[in-house]
């Protein structure tokens, strides 16, 4: 893969911006390729939960079925038993994934690690991962009993006491999943471990400065289940179609609140995304508008790293329950029209909404990093994903990019193992058919 590193200066900006003006050009050239291209990859009409089928798009863009399950392999095996791995087995029957670039374990890392477990089918991996979550993560009692702190040190140790909604997000998932999988009775109660994080959540009703991890006011996750981010969300954080597993599977009287925030989520996720671009806000109101913070928080508006996965989660959303396809449709050819319109291999990580270059104190830096917008695997891997959603015949191009890349350091040595890691095997479990619900078996 051609890695693209963009310091923040010089002439490399303004030749940047000059693509903005080209935006539409490209836009139009799509739409003849589409008219007159090859037979174009084609969305699916129904969503697993109807038909529990997914597509191999891989195999539907000319590769063998040996090539993509080889590929897969690959992959899984880089993320977690590689050199570069980012899976970590201790005390005989605990593990955790760590964030290497930032030395620590955070709620996002481990709940993605148990999802990709129960999906390959390891529930060695997806055992010794919670039962880490359970002894160091989890408050056991207190005000935020049920919560799990975001981030611990490798040794267990916490950095941070509060939660970040997204984790908790993909716990209860990956525990129904797990539930509906392996059962209950194997050593881990996982339906009651998903029951006793939302009925904690339910109990929670802002008192000593600690909410429910869902605006019930909204039907909308929160950034943070705390007196501050209860007042806003992340459109990364929203997969509607979670909602529809756990209203299915969960057994907590609440079915009729959870389909209820899957479709208040789609309707949020029309708003918060720009209406020509397609890019959406690292963070916004409940409203879809633009939150702007400064200080450390300078830029939150524009799309940067949490916004990478908000392409692949809507993809994850038709692929499951196709209850938004005909905005969902528009929403994928507009997201990969403008990256194609930027280069498809140098489109940079971070832009604002409106397709203009952010300033250099906008950009977010990579952890310790020096700020730099880079051509980012992360991204160009949940771009890859969003070819579920269309059959304009640029897609194959994001297909293959997908396909053709490595997660090698970039030019200025920076390499994220975790982050860009963990989103290249979400992806490439999607186009493979491998993401899938899990329905009891």
């Amino acid at each position: 893969m051609y890695i693209f590193t963009l310091p923040y200066y010089g002439k490399s900006i303004n030749n940047l911006l000059m693509k903005k003006t080209l935006f539409l050009a490209a836009v139009s050239v799509a739409a003849l390729f589409t008219s007159c291209g090859p037979k174009a990859l084609v969305p699916a009409e129904k969503g697993g939960f109807e038909t529990g089928e997914y597509r191999n798009v891989f195999v539907e863009a000319g590769y063998s079925p040996k090539e993509v399950d080889a590929k897969l392999n690959q992959v899984f095996e880089e993320v977690f038993f590689g050199p570069d791995k980012v899976y970590f087995e201790v005390e005989d029957s605990l593990a955790y994934v760590s964030d290497i670039k930032n030395n620590d374990v955070r709620t996002e890392g481990m709940s993605y690690g148990m999802m990709v477990a129960v999906q390959m089918d390891r529930k060695d991996i997806f055992d010794k991962l919670f039962r880490w979550c359970k002894k160091y993560m989890q408050h056991q009692d207190g005000p935020m009993e049920g919560y799990f702190a975001w981030s611990c040190k490798v040794d267990g140790t916490r950095n941070a006491q509060g939660p970040a909604s997204d984790g908790e997000l993909y716990y209860v998932t990956s525990l129904l999943f797990a539930s509906n999988r392996w059962g209950d009775d194997t050593g881990i109660d996982y339906k009651a471990e998903a029951r006793h994080i939302l009925d904690c959540a339910f109990a929670k009703d802002g008192s000593k400065r600690v909410n429910n991890f869902i605006n019930t006011e909204h039907k909308l996750i929160t950034f943070t289940p705390d007196s501050w981010g209860y007042t806003f969300t992340d459109p990364s954080y929203h997969i509607p179609a979670f909602y529809e597993v756990w209203a299915r599977w969960a057994d907590d009287g609440r079915a009729d609140f959870w389909n209820e925030c899957a479709a208040a989520s789609r309707e949020y996720l029309h708003k918060a995304t720009h209406p020509q671009t397609g890019l959406n806000p690292d963070q916004s109101n409940y409203d879809g508008t633009i939150r702007s913070f400064r200080g450390r928080h300078f830029g939150s508006g524009n799309f940067r790293y949490d916004s990478w996965r908000v392409p692949m989660n809507i993809a994850m959303d038709y692929s499951w329950s196709c209850a938004d396809k005909e905005w969902q449709r528009e929403y994928g050819e507009k997201i990969q029209n403008f990256f194609y319109s930027q280069g498809i291999n140098d489109f940079v990580d971070q832009y604002r909404v409106d397709g203009t270059l952010p300033s250099e104190n906008e950009i977010l830096p990579a952890g310790s990093w020096t700020k730099a917008l880079r051509h980012s695997v992360g991204l160009v891997s949940t771009l890859g994903a969003a070819s579920l959603l269309n059959e304009h015949s640029i897609n194959k191009e994001f297909v293959d990019a997908l396909w053709h890349s490595e997660n090698v350091p970039y030019e200025d040595g920076y390499f994220d193992a975790y982050y860009d890691g963990l989103l290249r095997l979400f992806a490439f479990m999607h186009m493979s058919g491998k993401y899938q619900i899990i329905f009891p078996e």
